[in-house]
């Protein structure tokens, strides 16, 4: 009887390796072992796969080192398949492949917890009482739903669920991610509600029908309301399941959230003696984290039902575990990662991850995990980045995690630590809402003593900012001073954040010939004319409007392309000659009215730039407009964008 000898493979041969060296195997060094087992040579790999030959002959001496160790026997990269090809391996080593496989197998079908759970994933963790609750909401006429909690709590997940029941039923289902909205769409909000209705209307596959509908006397939202109420809700017969996602968005632009959320209000209220009103069931998806920049101390849109989702349950934790591979049930391992993490979804399925992976043991990561070495790293310095733009809750989060008892914070103050899931309310003490957070802040916030000398500190600035930043007592705008204090400060954020930064810079044409013919009452009134078309054109509270010079203006745009501020430009320049201030002396001028030539300059601010070279550039477009024939807009792209 002839015996059949099972020679050894290269994946036999790897397998071996990672499970018995210290650390696993790089992709680098499984690449060079499979090409050597082909006979590729160094040069060969070097060339394919874009190493360095001699970084790889040195990365080879180690595994040969590793191999001869393994198998007791000299091995070289001429010898490797050779001489393992024809050895059969040991009874120890086949268990011992056979269980690196198995592992490395539960490795791969492991998912890593980034942006919403898929529909068909083995490690979604159903909330049965809340999904229903839902459900059953989205099925009464004229519901609001609103689903809101702190980032990566599971918010998208739990609506993927929902909706897939929804679209399995009768009713119409749309859903507009204001994500998908260009920047200048927030703009306006005549701008702003025409692409809600168009995003809206194209999903239920129903052709635009704007010019009917919009009337610019009435205004944009009662065009916006007749829009929905004769055309889109007229023309479909089932229910309408509207489900606005990312409405963070949305809270970015004040003037915008300001009329938008007030209107949804009024649909809902509409619903209770308007019978169309009730095919609208409205759901709203957020993070409380939007709460922070406002001055509020409640949600910002409180109708509806209010879905707040809560922690996973130490049973949850359990059954998450046994998923991923762990064995934790006759243990107090669940236990242990709960009093690190709290139950929140995205900590604990981040552990559960890398234990799954066997990167760590659960020692090593909770060790780890309060620290810029752990795998909590990224969200830690989010969370401790955005808390040093606002000093009032630093402080308040310091006295939080100093004080084992907790302390009683200030109502607005509690609710947004509350918001951003840093505390929890005990009564009306606050605490840290998990281990992590207080380990971690304990360590980089400041002490309560030198808090406090911030906090002087700030007062002090506030103040000298209050006095630098003084107006123009006839247009009500900021002063050139103030523009100058406001300028620094912007572009030393913009540099931080790596965010574009554009000026535009405006002339009155001809305006000394103007007031000189007119007498300077009238160019007062002419100025302040101006001023409010200027105004009225920017909508954010972030932007800066200045009175520049006797008859220049500034505007400073953060986070605003070239693109955008050339728009925003050439919108001041229409409304400005809308203005239809006539003049007397028309020798030389572009038009029979005033009109303004403007200049525009974009960058993103670096190293090697100041803000010298922001307002030169600005100036140099202005001076080109008037060389060019005045009442235009020129932009200059000679200022270019220097990342650090």
């Amino acid at each position: 009887m002839q015996v059949v000898t099972q020679h050894m493979t290269i994946d036999e041969v790897l397998a071996l390796l990672h499970a018995t060296r210290k650390k696993n195997l790089t992709p680098m060094q499984e690449l060079v072992l499979r090409q050597a087992w082909k006979g590729q040579t160094y040069t060969g790999m070097a060339q394919e796969f874009h190493y360095d030959a001699d970084y790889l002959k040195k990365a080879a001496a180690h595994l040969w080192h590793s191999l001869c160790e393994l198998f007791e026997v000299p091995i070289t990269k001429s010898n490797f398949r050779t001489t393992l090809e024809e050895r059969s391996l040991t009874p120890e080593q086949k268990r011992v492949a056979i269980e690196f496989d198995r592992a490395i197998a539960q490795t791969r079908a492991l998912e890593f917890p980034s942006g919403p759970v898929a529909l068909n994933s083995p490690f979604y963790v159903a909330r049965p009482e809340i999904e229903e609750l839902i459900y059953t909401e989205i099925s009464k006429p004229g519901s609001v739903t609103r689903i809101k909690a702190p980032s990566q709590m599971g918010k998208t997940s739990l609506m993927l669920r929902v909706l897939e029941r929804v679209s399995r039923g009768s009713d119409r289902l749309v859903r507009v991610d204001f994500n998908q909205a260009d920047n200048n769409t927030f703009d306006r909000l005549d701008r702003f509600l025409r692409w809600f209705c168009l995003a809206v209307g194209r999903q239920l596959q129903l052709p635009p029908r704007l010019e009917m509908y919009w009337d610019e006397e009435i205004g944009s939202k009662i065009s916006c309301t007749l829009y929905f109420q004769g055309y889109l809700l007229e023309k479909i017969s089932d229910p309408l399941v509207l489900v606005l996602h990312e409405v963070d968005r949305v809270f970015e632009y004040p003037a915008i959230a300001s009329e938008f959320l007030p209107l949804l209000r009024s649909w809902y209220e509409e619903a209770k003696q308007v019978e169309i009103w009730q095919q609208l069931r409205l759901v709203v998806v957020h993070n409380t984290d939007i709460y922070i920049p406002l001055k509020l101390n409640q949600s910002p849109f409180n109708v509806g039902l209010p879905i707040q989702l809560p922690e996973f349950t130490a049973s949850q934790v359990q059954d998450l575990a046994d998923r991923h591979g762990l064995n934790w049930l006759e243990s107090d391992r669940t236990e242990q990662l709960i009093n690190m993490v709290g139950g929140h979804p995205y900590l604990v399925r981040l552990a559960l991850y890398w234990l799954g992976r066997q990167e760590f043991t659960l020692e090593q990561l909770l060790k780890a995990a309060p620290t810029l070495a752990g795998i909590y790293r990224d969200r830690l310095r989010h969370l401790f980045t955005t808390l040093k733009k606002y000093p009032e809750l630093e402080i308040a989060l310091q006295q939080v995690v100093a004080d084992p008892e907790g302390v009683a914070l200030k109502p607005v103050v509690a609710y947004k630590l509350e918001s951003m899931g840093l505390i929890r309310l005990d009564g009306n003490r606050c605490v840290p809402s998990c281990e992590l957070y207080r380990l971690y802040f304990s360590e980089q916030l400041p002490s309560e003593e030198s808090s406090v000398y911030r906090l002087q500190e700030l007062e002090q600035e506030n103040q000298e900012l209050k006095l630098l930043c003084g107006t123009d007592h006839l247009t009500e705008l900021v002063n050139r001073r103030g523009f100058d204090g406001k300028l620094d400060l912007i572009w030393q954020q913009s540099k931080e954040e790596k965010a574009p930064l554009s000026l535009i810079l405006s002339d009155i044409d001809f305006f000394r010939i103007y007031n000189k013919t007119r007498g300077h009452k009238a160019g007062d009134e002419c100025l302040c004319q101006v001023a409010g078309a200027i105004c009225q054109e920017i909508h954010r509270p972030s932007d800066v409007v200045a009175r520049y010079g006797g008859e220049e203006f500034a505007v400073l745009l953060p986070n605003t392309d070239a693109a955008g501020a050339s728009y925003i430009a050439e919108n001041i320049r229409r409304s400005v000659k809308a203005l239809g201030i006539e003049r007397e002396y028309q020798i030389g001028f572009p038009a029979s009215t005033i009109t303004v030539s403007l200049g525009v300059v974009s960058t993103i601010p670096g190293k090697k730039q100041s803000t010298d070279d922001l307002i030169q550039a600005a100036e140099e477009a202005l001076h080109q407009s008037k060389q060019q024939g005045r009442d235009r807009v020129t932009l200059n792209s000679n200022l270019t964008p220097h990342r650090s």
